[in-house]
């Protein structure tokens, strides 16, 4: 039987971008409202619908202490940790939804100024 767009496989199930960021702006990783500002601004350059509002939490103790960042997104979550010891920052949005990652570096430079990034693009599908 031949295969129709309907029983077809997708290539991948999702897209996960994973950025570790050093040396970031040392006011703006402390300020809540500019994360969440951040998120909720992300959310829209990279065409996802925001399921809820960002939640900025602070946590963590010594060397692990900082905001963390949760926005639940229609098509999975993006995901942040802002280190206040070190100015670093590790992002994560994954979606199963396709997204313009250059968007959303520049966006994240733009309000964290890194000095250092590093970024991964991963496309998840689970084996069966």
């Amino acid at each position: 039987m031949a295969k129709t767009r309907k029983n077809k496989k997708p290539s991948c199930w999702g897209y996960h971008l994973v950025v570790n960021a050093g040396d970031c702006d040392p006011v703006a990783l402390r300020s809540k409202s500019v994360i969440a500002a951040f998120a909720k601004q992300l959310v829209k350059e990279i065409g996802m619908v925001a399921y809820g509002p960002p939640r900025v939490v602070m946590f963590g103790e010594g060397n692990k202490r900082g905001y963390t960042l949760v926005q639940l997104i229609s098509t999975s979550n993006i995901t942040a940790h802002f280190v206040e010891e070190t100015n670093d920052i590790y992002l994560d949005i994954f979606s199963c939804k396709n997204f313009d990652v250059k968007v959303a570096l520049r966006l994240f430079r733009e309000t964290f100024a890194p000095k250092t990034v590093e970024v991964q693009l991963l496309s998840r599908q689970a084996k069966h």
